[in-house]
C-alpha cells in the first residue's frame, strides 16, 4: 500500500479532481493534511507517508511544510527547492536569465528613489509586480512618471515584501498569452489565455482555448522546467516578434479550465507522476532493507 500525504489549504476544484484520481487507485491510501489545522513536530512526523503532494494555496505554508517532510526523507511534489525557485519572481527570473532562457528584462530596487530611477531606466510602459503573488493580483502597468510615483508610495506603505521593487519589461502581447503544462519531462498540453485586458489570467476573466504544443513551445518549456528543478509545472509564455519568452512558472498549478479545452486529463497525469515518485522511494527503502539483512 502506497501512502500519499495530500497537503491542501482548501479543497478547490483542482484538489477535488486530484483526490478523485488518487482514490481510483486501490493500492493507494490518501492522508489528507490541512496546512492550517495541523501542527508539525520538526523532530518526528505524526504521519509516515511515501510522498507528499503539495497543493497549498499559501506559498509560505507549502514551503515550510515541504521542508519539514523533506528533512525526514519524504519526497515532496513539487520539492521545496522548486517551490522556492518558482514562488519568488526574482528567483525565477534570475534562474531563467542565468540559463540563457528568453525572459522579460527585470530591474530590482529596494527604496523609493531607486525604484523610480529604475522605472525611468526601463521606460514606459513597464510592469510593477510583487515578488511573491499569484492570480495577477497587485500587478500594475506603469504608464507615466506620475503613476510611478503614486504606485511606489503606495507599495512602500504595504509592508516588507512590497518594499522590494520588481520592475519588469512590458511585453506587448497579441491579446493573449500561452500557459503550458509540464509533467516531468513532457509538455502535455497548452492553452491560449485571451483577454482585452493586458492581464490575461483566467482567474481575471481570460478565455481559454487550445494551443497546439509546437516544437518551439516544447523545447522552451522543457529547458525552463529543467532549470528550476522539474516536476509538475505550468509555464506562462509570451509571443514576441523575436519568438517566445518565459514570463513565470507556477509550482501549484491550476488547471480546471484546461482539461476540456485541451482534451488532456491533466489531474490523471499529475497523479501518475506523484505515484511514480512514491514508488521510487518505496523501491529504494526495500533495497536498503535487503542490503541490511
Amino acid at each position: 500500500m502506497i501512502r500519499i500525504g495530500f497537503l491542501y489549504t482548501r479543497l478547490r476544484v483542482e484538489e477535488k479532481y486530484l483526490l478523485e484520481e488518487l482514490e481510483k487507485h486501490q493500492d493507494v491510501e490518501v492522508i489528507r493534511i490541512n496546512d492550517g489545522d495541523t501542527f508539525f513536530d520538526i523532530h518526528q512526523l505524526s504521519e509516515r507517508v511515501d510522498a507528499l503532494f503539495e497543493r497549498s494555496i499559501s506559498y509560505s505554508r507549502g514551503l515550510y511544510i515541504s521542508r519539514i517532510f523533506e528533512a525526514h526523507g519524504i519526497p515532496v511534489v513539487n520539492s521545496s527547492l522548486v517551490a522556492e525557485r518558482c514562488g519568488d519572481k526574482y528567483v525565477t527570473s534570475q534562474i531563467l536569465a542565468k540559463n540563457g532562457i528568453p525572459t522579460p528584462r527585470v530591474l530590482m530596487a529596494f527604496d523609493e528613489e531607486s525604484a523610480l530611477r529604475a522605472i525611468e531606466a526601463m521606460g514606459y510602459p513597464c510592469v510593477l509586480k510583487p515578488v511573491v503573488g499569484s492570480w495577477g493580483r497587485l500587478l500594475a502597468k506603469v504608464e507615466s512618471r506620475a503613476m510611478a510615483e503614486a504606485l511606489i508610495e503606495h507599495k512602500a506603505t504595504l509592508g516588507v515584501n512590497h518594499q522590494v521593487f520588481y520592475i519588469q519589461e512590458y511585453i506587448n502581447k497579441p491579446g493573449r498569452d500561452i500557459r503550458a503544462f509540464v509533467v516531468g519531462e513532457e509538455v502535455i498540453c497548452a492553452i491560449y489565455r485571451s483577454s482585452e485586458n493586458w492581464i490575461t489570467n483566467t482567474a481575471r476573466g481570460g478565455i481559454a482555448t487550445n494551443c497546439p504544443v509546437t516544437g518551439e513551445i516544447a523545447d522552451l518549456c522543457q529547458r525552463a522546467a529543467r532549470a528550476v528543478g522539474g516536476g509538475l509545472l505550468a509555464l506562462d509564455l509570451f509571443e514576441t516578434d523575436n519568438g517566445l519568452t518565459v514570463n513565470e512558472l507556477n509550482h501549484t498549478m491550476e488547471f480546471r479550465n484546461s482539461i476540456t479545452t485541451t482534451g488532456v486529463n491533466i489531474p490523471q497525469r499529475m497523479v501518475a507522476y506523484v505515484l511514480e515518485q512514491a514508488a521510487v522511494r518505496s523501491a529504494h527503502l526495500a533495497n536498503e532493507f535487503v542490503q541490511n539483512y
